[in-house]
């Protein structure tokens, strides 16, 4: 029987595939928990200034904000080039797993340079390589599932992604106890096992039919700049607006709830993430990814605003049960999104150009968050429903693309 014969329903998504991605998804935000527990830590172990720690995200996401674009196209170039991505995924990881494990052998080593500048320069070196594979890859989502059933390929990632993000507030003590180096070599080690089951996952071999890849004559296609900005001012408005949800809970909770357990709370944002991402993933497929998205933004608004003057613990709870149900309607369709505004070719600036915009969110979220806590919580919500806002707007606004059809395919 041809290829071609076969039921649509079974290549619309490459399943395989799509959990070798989540893999590396997974690791991706293990590794950034990991980091996140230690860096204040470490810089105090090496004789730093522990208020280094924000000049160094700032940077590192100032970093991101051009590298990510620019390692999505030129990944793009690849496939083109050479038919894989792989080149520049495989580099990246390895570059990146090294870069992690160093971080700490430069202070529990005893690296006597590590109290000037390795330490920084390694912190800074390891989120510069994490950007050059991380657009590549996830722009592979777009091959291994089709178009209107992408939301439901990418809610395995948000659950892989939640479960590890869930790590930080949950597992935080476990962690700690293990020390910077098992936990970093641990980091390290998932990184290099999921990069290594993506390759076996996807071989440079196509299939007929169904997992061609892309016509040449759209291999050149324009692509609007009015679409990468609204790709751009999504990933600033949803990265903005989960932000300074995480800022207002974790203030209620401290201030207003203080003897609530605020790691139990916060766990349950990212447990909830995790647990209605395939029912996310389902109802986007239904509804149509933007509508998904906007029913997504409109529930985090509510959130927003709901939760600044609570006083009960039950109230948290289910605010924050809610908070990670909505939140994974946005993220299972943020890739989505961006995959639907770009020609296939172009697939790895899309995905780039979402990615940084969440980083200069992080950026200049990073460089007024200490001030944020000092400010009355009404600016923290007017902060988030303006992100939120601008988040919907672009999903709401951006054009759309007919005259590229997204296919699933095995090869990078």
């Amino acid at each position: 029987m041809p290829l071609s014969a076969l039921p649509r329903t079974n290549t619309q998504i490459l399943w395989a595939k799509v959990g070798s991605l989540a893999l590396v998804q997974g690791a991706i935000a293990l590794m950034w928990v990991i980091y996140n527990l230690y860096l204040v830590d470490l810089l105090i172990q090496a004789g730093l200034d522990q208020a280094l720690a924000t000049g160094l995200l700032i940077v590192e996401n100032l970093l991101a904000m051009v590298m990510e674009p620019l390692m999505g196209s030129l990944g793009d170039r690849l496939q083109q080039q050479l038919g894989t991505r792989f080149p520049l995924i495989g580099l990246g990881a390895i570059l990146a797993v090294g870069a992690f494990i160093s971080i700490p052998l430069a202070v529990v080593g005893g690296w006597a340079l590590a109290r000037s500048w390795v330490l920084p320069l390694l912190l800074v070196l390891w989120a510069l390589t994490m950007t050059i594979f991380r657009s590549p890859a996830m722009s592979l989502l777009g091959r291994y599932a089709f178009g209107t059933r992408l939301p439901q390929a990418a809610s395995i990632l948000t659950l892989v992604g939640g479960v590890a993000g869930a790590m930080g507030p949950l597992a935080s003590t476990q962690i700690l106890n293990w020390g910077p180096i098992v936990a970093f070599g641990l980091g390290s080690g998932v990184l290099l096992v999921a990069t290594v089951v993506l390759r076996l996952a996807a071989p440079d071999s196509a299939v007929a039919d169904e997992a061609q890849e892309p016509d040449a004559s759209i291999s050149n296609a324009d692509v609007s700049l009015l679409a990468l900005a609204m790709i751009f001012g999504a990933g600033v408005g949803v990265s903005l607006g989960f932000r300074s949800l995480m800022l207002l809970f974790s203030r209620v909770l401290d201030n207003q709830l203080p003897n609530s357990n605020a790691s139990l709370v916060l766990g349950l944002i990212f447990v909830s993430l995790a647990v209605t991402a395939i029912p996310s993933g389902l109802l986007a497929v239904r509804l149509g990814n933007r509508r998904a998205m906007i029913l997504g933004l409109a529930a985090l608004a509510f959130v927003c605003a709901a939760i600044a003057p609570v006083q009960q613990n039950i109230a948290a709870i289910a605010l924050a049960i809610i908070f990670g149900s909505a939140f994974s309607l946005v993220s299972n369709g943020t890739i989505p999104f961006a995959l639907s505004l770009v020609p296939t070719p172009k697939a790895g600036l899309g995905t780039g150009m979402f990615f940084s915009g969440g980083a200069a969110a992080a950026s200049l979220f990073s460089t007024f968050a200490t001030a944020l806590r000092s400010l009355p919580l009404v600016v923290s919500v007017l902060l988030g429903l303006t992100a939120l806002l601008v988040a919907g707007g672009c999903v709401a606004g951006a054009p759309r693309r007919s005259n590229v059809t997204l296919k699933a395919s095995t090869k990078f």
